[in-house]
């Protein structure tokens, strides 16, 4: 590894232009990762070559042996190794961005989550005597984790001479919250203003305390939907698609039987004829599976935003009910063949 054979770091910064290296150092930062992991943009390199190499091998080289033409071979191997290569790196940035993301919003609902108990440590200071600078920097506690550690890097900006509304201002672009702007702008403005900011924080803390309430109100008030989605996905839809292969199964064997008699049905010239069902059951069931796996992918994202609203929120949702749909599924299969499949014994 001393001699970096591998190059792992190196080719991570080849691939990301130098302009956007800030920008993209900003955002890591915000997910809380100090350092941009090149290396590991260098192992996503090599995994698409990997999964290129293995594709190559397994589906196009057995072509060579169909395909004399040297033309077509060349095309085929041109084609494996840009395109796939292309499609995997697409595939997994795509995937590395939406977890850095997903844990930003993470970080900033768990700064929200305790900033009233802050503000509250910040007003106390104040009203024993302390500057807002002291009071700020000393309601830092541990249990405030994601807060503390932003509050305590605006207090390292200031002691290096940045102005502290200057350091507070970046800490609260940094993330988007409307509910930390909000409340720092309304104690920069008091402070700039003269007014008493103790009490213009113990204002803010009810504020945001009433919006805590609308929102736990909101969310059950919309209860209701979200149990009706739920029961939909879980237990109607798989239901549903369970009778609907039953009666496909049932039609088929009808079918087989009555088929046996068309040469009678010719011969007495009955206007009612039976073909044969065309539909293979097999295929219906996958997709069955594949449809209440994207039923409940988009059910779950229906609900995250209606209990959080945004996505990002009940990522975790998705899992959960597409393996409770496909679970309702499979026994709900079971039950039904056991039901039904003593008809045509």
């Amino acid at each position: 590894m001393d001699l970096k054979i591998i190059f792992l770091e190196e080719f991570g910064k080849a691939f990301v232009p130098k302009k956007i290296r800030p920008g993209l150092r900003k955002h890591f930062l915000k997910a809380g990762i100090t350092e941009v992991p090149y290396k590991l943009f260098g192992g996503m390199f090599y995994l698409s070559l990997l999964a290129t190499f293995v594709i190559y091998f397994l589906k196009v080289y057995p072509l060579f042996f169909k395909h004399g033409s040297g033309a077509i071979i060349f095309a085929y191997t041109a084609a494996t190794w840009v395109v796939l290569p292309l499609l995997f790196s697409t595939f997994m940035a795509l995937a590395f961005y939406f977890y850095l993301d997903l844990r930003i919003y993470n970080r900033t609902k768990r700064m929200e989550d305790v900033l009233p108990d802050f503000l509250r440590f910040v007003s106390e200071n104040l009203k024993g005597g302390m500057s807002f600078e002291k009071a700020l920097w000393s309601s830092i506690r541990p249990e405030f984790d994601v807060l503390a550690n932003e509050v305590r890097l605006a207090a390292k900006k200031v002691m290096t001479g940045q102005d502290v509304e200057e350091a507070l201002h970046e800490f609260t672009d940094k993330y988007d919250s409307p509910m930390l702007k909000r409340a720092f702008e309304l104690v920069l403005e008091g402070m700039k203003g003269g007014g008493r900011i103790a009490d213009i924080i113990e204002r803010t803390i009810e504020d945001i305390e009433e919006l805590r309430e609308l929102k736990a109100e909101m969310r059950a008030t919309n209860l209701s939907y979200v149990i009706f989605i739920s029961f939909v996905v879980i237990i109607v839809a798989p239901a549903l698609f369970t009778l609907s292969f039953q009666f496909l199964i049932v039609l088929k064997g009808i079918s087989a039987k009555l088929g046996a008699t068309s040469a009678q049905q010719t011969a007495l010239s009955l206007p009612i004829s039976f073909g044969k069902v065309s539909i293979n059951p097999d295929i219906f069931r996958q997709f069955s599976q594949y449809a209440l796996a994207i039923i409940s992918g988009f059910a779950a994202i229906i609900v995250s935003i209606i209990n959080r609203g945004s996505i990002k929120g009940g990522v975790r949702l998705i899992p959960i009910y597409i393996v409770s749909s496909l679970v309702s599924y499979n026994v709900f299969m079971l039950l039904a063949t056991s039901i039904f499949g003593r008809i045509f014994v």
